[in-house]
């Protein structure tokens, strides 16, 4: 039965393949060869986040052989940014990360992790942050800019733009093509 029931799934997305290459698979970049695992913020934290929390808990996962393990990602979800934008790029709060975002990156990589951002394919943030709908590419380039690996991106305040795949993949993709565009290619999370 086993062996039937994989034939059959093979066979699903053997006839699924042309239709995901049509619908705009060359934004893919051959990255999430394997799972990516690692620990993201907002359970433990939600916007109760900071630097200092974010530093010690990836510092924790080295400690404890968690990346040797494959947990790789250390990811900061969303809060992080200040309430508006300053000359339309995201800027990171800076009491809760004084040394901005590319210093914390920074000591991430230079634990042997990865570091992962939150934004939204929509005006704001699940929080009401300013996300990257209209932003895509200069988002894109300002968390290539700050060294981010992962992005996970949300849905929230997409102004109406969902109730069909297309409209949804739309929005997603213009930051998937955004991201391949910076060179850096982070790998996108959506939700």
């Amino acid at each position: 039965m086993a062996c039937a029931t994989s034939h059959i799934v093979l066979a699903a997305v053997a006839f699924l393949l042309p239709a995901v290459s049509t619908l705009g698979a060359r934004s893919y970049n051959g990255l999430a060869q394997t799972p990516q695992m690692g620990w993201n913020n907002w359970n433990a934290y939600g916007c109760d986040i900071d630097a200092e929390t974010l530093l010690k808990t990836a510092q924790k996962m080295v400690d404890f052989g968690l990346r040797d393990l494959g947990y790789n990602y250390v990811i900061l979800d969303d809060c992080w940014s200040e309430p508006e934008r300053r000359n339309g790029t995201l800027v990171a709060n800076s009491t809760k990360f004084p040394d901005g975002i590319r210093a914390v990156a920074d000591e991430i990589h230079s634990m042997g992790l990865l570091f992962g951002m939150y934004s939204s394919a929509g005006l704001y943030t699940c929080a009401q942050y300013p996300a990257s709908l209209g932003h895509e590419e200069q988002d894109a380039q300002t968390f290539a800019d700050w060294g981010v690996d992962y992005l996970k991106y949300d849905n929230c305040y997409n102004q109406g733009q969902e109730g069909n795949s297309q409209l949804t993949f739309a929005r997603f993709n213009a930051m998937s093509l955004a991201l391949n565009k910076t060179g850096t290619t982070p790998f996108i999370l959506d939700r």
